[in-house]
């Protein structure tokens, strides 16, 4: 079960649609449109892996279909993962600049 959670994160954009929905208490389909740049048909596909996935929910109203998270955690979950992606580039910067200060030994010669 929780590498399904994770399949349905496993795409850049589902995780955009995810963090529009964090934050706001839902969105209507015209408005994830806008928010994301895609294509009516390509949300669509995107928006079932995830309701699959249960991670978003929807309720149609008239013409219009509101999403919204499922649960509030999966907004932690972005969060968190927000805070461990800034961790990682952190380590990567001082490694790369430790690295920098090293001699160039295939200078050397």
């Amino acid at each position: 079960m929780k590498a399904n959670l994770f399949k349905g994160l496993s795409h850049p954009v589902r995780v955009r649609i995810l963090e529009v929905l964090a934050a706001a208490d839902e969105a209507s389909v015209t408005q994830l449109i806008e928010d994301t740049g895609l294509e009516a048909s390509h949300l669509s596909q995107h928006l079932a892996v995830l309701r699959r996935h249960n991670l978003v929910v929807s309720d149609r109203r008239a013409s219009q279909v509101f999403y919204r998270l499922s649960f509030p955690e999966v907004a932690d979950l972005l969060s968190v993962a927000r805070g461990l992606l800034a961790q990682l580039l952190h380590t990567t910067q001082e490694q790369l600049a430790s690295t920098a200060a090293l001699p160039d030994l295939g200078q050397q010669r």
